[in-house]
């Protein structure tokens, strides 16, 4: 039988060769591979860069970055983006109704167009930026506490809300109800009477007569208003449709505003509304009051003396007429009227709210000298519709604060990077 040859044994020298050689093939495998990679990649780039497609999908990244998170619930750069250039847009509006009413009317407001034109400004604008920011940081905690309140604010809302803006009511026009409360006057009692007669309304103590200036009104802080406010006109459905669409079209061009941010906005105003209703519906309609007059001045044992006149029976407003250094009360006999808390110096309006009725105090000293104070009425009162509101506004905003102080908020200086300066005011010159 034939015999097969053996296979001839591979020294270790030849085995190390080969694996040198499998080695030096797949690098060069590899090395193609990445040639070919590099060069579609290099290839793509250029095309990208070229449409500027690269720019565009940079652009979307960058928009989706959040600038502040909220319990968790991001704010995105591209929505901060569309707020602040919403906020601009309303301070432009606001500075061509005021030039308007300046021609029409013959309105000194340079210093209000000034205060404007300073916010627009490059100098200005991370301080706008922080103020929109602000107010969006304050909009999704509204939105958040409302709904665990169980308040929902759906589509049909938003909808009535902004054909209303446009003063187009399908069902027929809503008949406004009364705000106003009107003032009421306790009946003088006896002693009273005796004292002194009524003054309805608080005269501040004491004051100087300035001489009279142009002081510029505060413009206030953004509250993420919608743009435009148009006068309310009776519209067919067509008619309204019509300049919603206009509205919607201009603001696209204008600020890059879409129609989800416009109804965004909505909802945002409706959210606010109805937790406020709820957050302040204990706020009292009415507050603790003091009427009082009194006689003021620069040293305390003149003080003395008149007070000492006083308890012997001398009329307290022909003294006042006669030795008070305030001149806003001093004609009326020192008769300040009804007043309630914070709106005295503190040393004045706590002896005035700790005498009883008809008593007349030791010297009290404020920055402003001594006087001596006679309470003629002490009672709760009803506010006006304005004071009311202004109740309603000061326990919200307290609230609010506090909200947010025991939230958890995150937020990220790259919105200073994010400030958009468009669109920009065109001052005539």
């Amino acid at each position: 039988m034939e015999k097969k040859p053996k296979p001839a044994s591979l020294s270790k020298k030849h085995l190390a060769r080969l694996e040198r050689e499998r080695r030096q093939a797949r690098l060069i495998r590899w090395i193609a591979f990445g040639v070919i990679l590099t060069t579609v990649l290099l290839i793509t780039y250029g095309i990208l860069e070229t449409s500027g497609t690269l720019l565009k999908i940079n652009s979307a990244l960058q928009k989706n970055r959040p600038v502040a998170v909220v319990n968790g619930e991001e704010i995105s750069v591209g929505k901060f983006q569309t707020y602040v250039r919403l906020q601009r847009q309303r301070l432009i509006n606001q500075y061509s109704e005021m030039q308007y009413y300046s021609q029409i009317f013959g309105f000194d407001v340079s210093a209000q167009l000034g205060q404007i034109e300073s916010m627009l400004s490059e100098d200005q604008k991370e301080q706008l930026g922080q103020d929109v920011l602000d107010a969006m940081i304050d909009e999704v905690l509204i939105r958040q506490e409302a709904q665990k309140r169980g308040i929902l604010v759906d589509s049909d809302k938003v909808e009535q809300a902004i054909r209303a803006n446009y003063g187009y009511y399908p069902d027929g026009t809503p008949t406004p109800e009364p705000t106003a409360t009107p003032l009421v006057f306790s009946t003088l009692s006896p002693q009273q009477l005796k004292l002194v007669t009524l003054t309805p309304t608080a005269t501040t103590i004491p004051t100087s007569t300035p001489d009279p200036q142009a002081t510029a009104t505060p413009i206030p802080s953004p509250t993420l208003t919608p743009l435009p406010q148009p006068t309310p006109t009776p519209y067919t459905l067509d008619g309204f449709q019509k300049t919603y669409q206009e509205t919607l079209d201009r603001l696209k061009k204008d600020i890059s505003l879409s129609e989800a941010d416009f109804r965004a906005i909505f909802e945002a105003q409706l959210y606010r509304q109805e937790l406020l209703k709820d957050v302040t519906k204990d706020v009292p309609r009415t507050r603790e009051m003091v009427w009082a007059r009194h006689i003021l001045v620069k040293d305390e044992a003149i003080a003395r003396a008149i007070r000492q006149r006083l308890l012997a029976g001398k009329d307290f407003g022909t003294l006042a007429a006669e030795v008070s250094e305030d001149p806003g009360s001093r004609n009326k006999g020192g008769d300040l009227g009804w007043f309630a808390k914070g709106q005295m110096v503190a040393a004045f309006e706590d002896a005035a709210f700790s005498l009883k009725v008809g008593e007349i105090s030791q010297p009290v000293q404020s920055d402003f000298g001594y006087h001596i104070i006679q309470v003629l009425g002490h009672e709760n009162r009803p506010m006006t519709a304005s004071e009311y509101q202004d109740a309603v506004n000061k326990m919200f905003n307290e609230w609010l604060a506090n909200l947010r102080a025991e939230s958890e908020i995150t937020i990220y200086d790259r919105w200073k990077n994010f400030i958009p300066t468009q669109p920009v005011l065109q001052v005539a010159q």
